[in-house]
């Protein structure tokens, strides 16, 4: 084994071990606990295994996910996480179709492909690999991918940093293989998660013109030849699961900037940080509505960085005090002058509607700045090795947030018992609707992954239009009205679980249910659940 093999063997080890350490228990308990606390978690999960499964099964048909059934296309009502279901496709298999572990792996393997592809970075940009890896801690493990455990999309931020060493590579010898891996590098991180596939587009286009000019590579071919390759790499392998999403578009889907205010920062979302160490600033601030502290390492090495005269990386200070300028202020929404004008200029920007997300664009930013600081500080120490070690153990301990991931709900027997049965699309009820929530939908998206069957329940990002026209009709089922809507889809099983109704709502269901007998077959009664087979429709 070469030196390059053996250090990327430690890099992979160590992130591996410090990942185990700071998000403990869950590589202890992979398949039996998991975020079962919120829709989007109970979604993240669904959506993982079915990625997962359908890639080896029916990968065709990935993105005939078996939710609004008889819709198709389903997955990309959201993001598809293609390349979380990938990551979990060896733990999924291995455990026999567990969703729990196969959505954890995935958790698990984002933060080692962050810390790992960070250190790269940073490795690349300093010629330290001390400070390379404070810049792979603050980074990989900063507060703001903590807060948003329950969204498996959001801890794909691998790419990004691999982006960006793929791009410094390019740019210091360009060729047409590094354009290839650059565009290919970027592709994965789009497929893995649409916002960052967004940001490392923007990422990579201002790091081309910072260098352009830096560097007066305006009329260099090579170098020019070499970021076309990279684009067009990047725009084929990535056509194919657009595709989805563009008819989508074409139906009228579009976010609006009513909706990106809602969901953009304020300036206490960036003092905002669920560790240990930064919690006692929690008390002092006003009502928040992210986490985005990029941590005090990440933060005063990066600033020091930027201000000091004495460090130097001219190139790396003026492109990553760039980006982490002007992330800083898009994250800020509309109001705040950058996001609008992106909006308007990038059509790109219509699918997306959190621009505090572009948090995750500081935090990198601020990661490499600081590795930056600390390489100059280890050149200047007498005792380099024991500063480097004393700042890596500064930076992981800050950056330890209390990791609390509930048990996973146990799989009810109704769906071992469905799971048997010919296959053919289900309904079940409650049917909710919009004032008690949409979203509890996916407790039963997520029960599906034990039988897989097409589900006539759905909850996603876009809805269709024709299940908010039903979502009423379908709440008071068995009813003529209910059954005229599930008959043309070829509805024929229904599950009730009794124990969702109040005392007059479950009245009201059992004296439909015994109305309706003749077309509801029995198949399987508990006093909370029960499953009939629709043999017929009232005429």
């Amino acid at each position: 084994m070469d030196k390059g093999w053996r250090e990327l063997t430690l890099v992979v080890i160590v992130s591996g071990l410090l990942t185990v350490a700071m998000t403990y228990p869950l590589a202890f308990k992979l398949g039996t606990v998991g975020r079962v606390d919120n829709g989007d978690g109970l979604m993240a999960i669904w959506n993982v295994a079915w990625v997962a499964r359908s890639l080896i099964t029916d990968p065709l048909h990935v993105f005939d996910a078996n939710i609004f059934y008889p819709h198709r296309l389903t997955l990309s009502y959201s993001e598809s996480n293609l390349g979380a279901g990938v990551l979990a496709i060896p733990a999924y298999w291995l455990t026999r179709g567990n969703p729990y572990a196969a959505h954890n792996s995935v958790v698990l393997l984002s933060f080692v492909l962050s810390a790992t592809g960070m250190y790269y970075l940073a490795r690349y940009l300093t010629a330290d690999r001390r400070a390379a890896v404070v810049s792979a801690i603050c980074f990989a493990f900063s507060p703001y991918l903590f807060a948003h455990t329950a969204h498996i999309q959001l801890l794909m931020t691998a790419g990004l940093p691999f982006s960006m060493l793929a791009f410094h590579r390019l740019a210091d010898r360009p060729s047409p293989a590094r354009g290839a891996v650059l565009g290919t590098v970027m592709a994965a991180q789009a497929i893995s998660c649409g916002y960052y596939g967004v940001f490392v587009l923007l990422m990579v286009g201002f790091a081309v013109i910072i260098v352009a000019a830096v560097r007066r590579r305006w009329k260099d071919a090579r170098y020019w030849l070499a970021v076309g390759i990279a684009a067009g790499v990047a725009v084929a392998l990535i056509m194919l699961p657009f595709l989805p999403y563009a008819s989508l578009r074409d139906g009228g889907f579009r976010r609006s900037l009513a909706e990106a205010r809602v969901y953009s920062a304020n300036w206490s979302a960036y003092l905002a940080s669920g560790s240990h160490a930064h919690r006692w600033m929690l008390h002092y601030l006003p009502k928040w509505n992210d986490v985005l502290f990029p941590g005090f390492v990440a933060l005063v090495a990066g600033l020091a960085a930027l201000v000091s005269t004495d460090i130097p990386f001219g190139e790396v200070k003026l492109l990553y005090g760039g980006l982490t300028a002007l992330a800083f202020w898009a994250s800020f929404g509309p109001d705040a002058g950058l996001y609008a004008l992106l909006y308007r200029v990038l059509p790109m920007f219509g699918w997306l509607r959190a621009p505090a997300r572009l948090g995750i664009i500081v935090a990198l930013g601020l990661s490499v700045l600081a590795g930056a600081a600390v390489a100059r500080v280890l050149q200047r120490s007498r005792s380099a090795a024991a500063a480097g070690a004393v700042i890596m153990v500064v930076a992981a301990a800050e950056l330890v947030v209390p990791l609390h991931i509930p048990g996973a709900t146990p799989v009810n027997p109704v769906y071992q018992v469905l799971a048997v049965l010919p296959r053919a699309p289900v309904i079940e009820m409650p049917f909710y609707y919009p004032e008690v929530g949409l979203y509890q939908h996916t407790k039963y998206m997520l029960a599906s992954t034990a039988h897989w069957m097409p589900l006539a329940n759905g909850y996603s990002d876009h809805i269709p239009l024709d299940f908010y026209e039903h979502v009423m009709t379908l709440a008071t089922f068995p009813s003529e009205a209910g059954f005229k809507v599930l008959q043309p889809a070829g509805v024929r099983y229904a599950i009730f679980h009794m124990y969702g109704y109040n005392a007059q709502n479950r009245s009201e269901v059992l004296g439909r249910l015994k109305r309706f007998t003749e077309y509801l077959r029995p198949i399987y009664m508990t006093e909370d659940t029960r499953l009939y087979e629709i043999v017929g429709f009232p005429p």
